[in-house]
Parts: structure tokens; C-alpha cells; sequence
């Protein structure tokens, strides 16, 4: 994760920002925890949308677990990740299935393939429960009610980890942006907001 999170302020300095909002969504929202306790003086503003930070904050569900099986079995379990609802709403498992078919597909190449493992195996030993407390910027958590794939009480956890976050929960699962209208203006609000 220390990896990604120097390939993103590389490239921060490559375009001249020496101070910069953040938003992480996702494996993303991981990635950023890295930036902001390595180069927290850089972030003006931070949110954490989907995301663990792994350790006794919670890890997110094991993914690499998931994509390991049958392609069918693994776009079912998939799809019930990224909303519970799906268990009991088959259009909005159809809705989910068609948006994410992306994910339940083989990598097509071997370069994708690799590519994927590493940011696999990053995510399975993401952690940053201990260091959170390093995050000392204006941070937005954001989350939806019906997330499995990052589970709405890991939000909580990293919300009352970082001093003075702020913990906003959405109607959606794991695409909530998607899902809910509301989460885009409050993010938006958020990130625009002076100090």
C-alpha cells in the first residue's frame, strides 16, 4: 500500500501540487489513509468513501477470497457484496450485475492479471488501525447502509479514529455514489468547504 501511496504523490509532484484535496473511494480510500499519515501536511481535505482500514478497525471482505472462485459463483458472491439487498431484490441484482460484469470476468491478459494480484495482496495486508491517529486534516467518511464489501461498522471505526472526522452513511451498498443522490452534494460540499 506504502507503494501506491508513493506512485499517487509522485504524481501529485509530477503536476506541481503541493497542497491538494483527497478522495478515496474503495481500495482508493485505503491508499489514501497511506497518503495522509505519510504527507498529511500536503492534504487540505480528506474523504474515506467504502473503505477499511484493516487491523482492529476492521478489514474490508476478503476479496481475494472472492475472485479465486468459479466465475459464476464469484459474480454471485460479488454482487451480494457490494449491496445485501441483492439477496432479496433480483432487479437490483440484475441492475448490480450488468454495472459490475467488469469484476466477475478473468483478467484478459497476464500483465492485468499481475497487476490485479498485487493490488490484491496490498489490500489483503492493508493496515493502518495504529497510524490513524496521524491523520490530523479535515476527513469526511463516507459509507452505504448495505456495504458488505466494506462493511458500514469499519466506517464507523475510522471515523472515531481520526480526530474530528465525520461520519456520513448513505442508502446504497458498496456503489452508493452510484445509489444515492445525497452523497455526491455531501461530498462535494465537503471537499469545497473552506478550512
Amino acid at each position: 500500500m506504502a507503494d501506491f501511496a508513493g506512485d499517487a504523490l509522485a504524481l501529485v509532484d509530477h503536476l506541481g501540487w503541493h497542497r491538494f484535496s483527497l478522495l478515496g473511494i474503495s481500495f482508493g480510500g485505503m491508499v489514501a489513509q497511506e497518503i495522509a499519515i505519510r504527507a498529511g501536511d500536503r492534504v487540505r481535505r480528506l474523504v474515506l468513501a467504502c473503505t477499511s482500514s484493516g487491523g482492529a478497525g476492521g478489514a474490508s471482505a476478503p476479496l481475494h477470497e472472492t475472485l479465486a472462485l468459479a466465475p459464476a459463483l464469484r459474480a454471485e458472491r460479488l454482487i451480494e457484496l457490494l449491496d445485501t439487498r441483492t439477496r432479496e431484490d433480483p432487479a437490483l441484482r440484475a441492475e448490480l450485475s450488468a454495472l459490475f460484469a467488469s469484476l466477475t470476468a478473468d483478467p484478459p491478459d497476464a500483465r492485468l492479471a499481475l497487476a490485479m494480484d498485487r493490488q490484491l495482496e496490498a489490500r489483503r495486508r492493508h493496515d493502518t488501525w495504529a497510524r490513524l491517529g496521524a491523520i490530523r486534516v479535515p476527513t469526511l467518511v463516507v459509507a452505504g447502509r448495505y456495504d458488505d464489501l466494506a462493511p458500514v461498522e469499519n466506517s464507523r471505526a475510522l471515523a472515531g479514529a481520526i480526530a474530528g472526522a465525520r461520519l456520513e452513511i448513505f442508502d446504497g451498498g458498496h456503489p452508493f455514489l452510484l445509489q444515492d443522490p445525497a452523497a455526491w452534494r455531501v461530498v462535494g460540499d465537503f471537499l469545497l468547504a473552506e478550512q
